[in-house]
């Protein structure tokens, strides 16, 4: 196998870089709230349904990822299998093109599977992905390179975002002398087309990303076991990862709480979007606004990440992204059209623009920003923190229970979200759970002893 290189580790971000883009413009901040709002029609019966697909993928993914990832490992190369996810992922992103407005074209049922299915794909994808990090940059080159793909992602976000934005949703709404008269390629506003067509742009963006990781990040050899093998030797793999962490409390604890606060993590990703349209009552033309601003901060919680693990250590800089996400998602439930932090609100816009006018809208937008400083900072901050923390020679052996650990409790974000919006009737009763996750999580990282910052000198 051919040693890490500055090359293979931009391949590696730019992979990750390029699918993230489903993640901000499908599932936060255009499909999925099209789908509740213009689709089902209702916000709060939309975000029950989101989170039972969430919930299902999840529990699939519980049944499923560990022992594949198992078996990957002893069959070798990871690359084919990361390929065949990827077709497929992009494969379901083409097909949102069919979903019309009012239930016209692919029916509801039809898009809540294929929001199960890209849960377990996402999923998929991430424990191969990760499986490659190692390879591709080495052990000191993964917390730059970890931090480099969030950011690259949001950044990657950013320009879709503007370019939909400019292309399909302004043109015919403003007049600026710059702009298309009307939306690009033909695309009709009034059949949803701009929200839809987001659904082929990101399955492209994918597909041509993951070109460069398969050229240039080096992947295990080959083995001779065939496929039933490789299960059945995974298996007893499995059994033997729990064997061999068995001692290791600092990591295992990290782990426990990684577990935690991942599902509260997912679901703000999952949720936050539809919760915004939803409380706000936003449309395609704000929910694009809000998700530039807030791609740009996810784009700096990447790059601080790096900088805080450095200058503070992972574990403190796990510790204040997580306390910065629970009061800046704590403070978002007292937001809404017309109320500020549980306060009736009646004034008036104070500017004539096209979005964010009124008072409300701005500090549901600033808080939104820190929320996602605090979410893109964790994610990369986490995997850092386990490089430190568990033992040198069986990082290997951790980065197996990192990725069990990410995907073991998925359906537990979803399940809860949509039984405290059936039960609590609003949108912000459904996500009151999502901070209790997280606060959870806070307190086992209390646990956690080492992952201090690097003596340099």
């Amino acid at each position: 196998m051919a040693p890490p290189s500055a090359r293979a580790a931009r391949a590696w971000a730019f992979a990750q870089a390029t699918r993230d883009p489903y993640v901000i413009l499908i599932a936060i901040y255009i499909f999925a709230p099209y789908f509740v709002t213009r689709v089902v029609g209702d916000p709060v019966a939309g975000q029950t349904l989101v989170a039972a697909a969430n919930k299902w993928g999840g529990w699939l993914v519980v049944l499923t990822a560990p022992l594949l990832g198992a078996a990957v490992d002893r069959l070798g190369p990871r690359k084919p299998w990361l390929a065949v996810v990827v077709g497929l992922m992009a494969l379901c992103n083409a097909l949102l093109w069919f979903v019309q407005p009012g239930g016209v074209g692919l029916p509801i049922t039809a898009v809540v599977f294929i929001f199960g299915a890209l849960t377990v794909l996402i999923a998929y994808h991430e424990m191969l992905h990760n499986a490659l990090l190692l390879p591709a940059a080495g052990v000191r080159g993964a917390a730059g390179a970890s931090g480099l793909a969030l950011a690259g992602g949001n950044a990657f976000s950013v320009l879709m975002l503007v370019g939909v934005l400019f292309a399909f949703v302004l043109p015919g709404k403003v007049d600026w002398s710059w702009l298309p008269a009307t939306p690009l390629l033909g695309l009709d506003p009034a059949l949803a087309e701009p929200d839809r067509f987001v659904g082929p742009l990101v399955a492209v963006v994918m597909a041509l990303g993951i070109i460069p990781l398969l050229k240039l990040v080096p992947d295990m050899a080959r083995s001779r076991a065939t496929v039933g093998e490789a299960f059945r030797a995974g298996a007893g793999d499995l059994a033997q990862l729990f064997r061999e962490a068995r001692g290791h409390r600092d990591a295992l604890t990290f782990l426990v709480a990684r577990m935690i606060y991942t599902d509260g993590l997912t679901a703000i990703l999952v949720f936050g979007g539809l919760y915004a349209a939803g409380v706000m009552r936003w449309a395609t033309l704000e929910m694009l606004g809000y998700g530039i601003v807030l791609s740009v901060a996810a784009v700096i919680g990447g790059l601080l990440a790096g900088r805080l693990d450095h200058a503070i250590g992972p574990r403190l800089a796990v510790k204040l992204e997580i306390a910065g996400l629970i009061v800046f998602q704590s403070l978002i439930l007292g937001m809404g059209r017309d109320k500020i932090l549980w306060a009736p609100w009646t004034g008036t816009p104070f500017w004539n623009g096209p979005m964010f006018t009124t008072r409300p809208e701005i500090i549901f937008l600033a808080l939104g920003c820190g929320v996602a400083v605090c979410v893109s900072s964790a994610y990369a901050s986490s995997r850092t923190l386990l490089t430190r923390v568990a033992p040198a020679d069986k990082l290997g052996v951790f980065f197996g229970l990192y990725a069990l650990s990410g995907s073991a409790t998925m359906w537990l974000g979803p399940t809860l979200v949509e039984f405290a919006t059936r039960q609590g009737g609003t949108q912000a009763w459904g996500m009151v759970p999502v901070v209790g996750m997280l606060a959870t999580g806070l307190v086992i990282l209390f646990f956690v002893r080492g992952g201090n910052r690097l003596q340099t000198g």
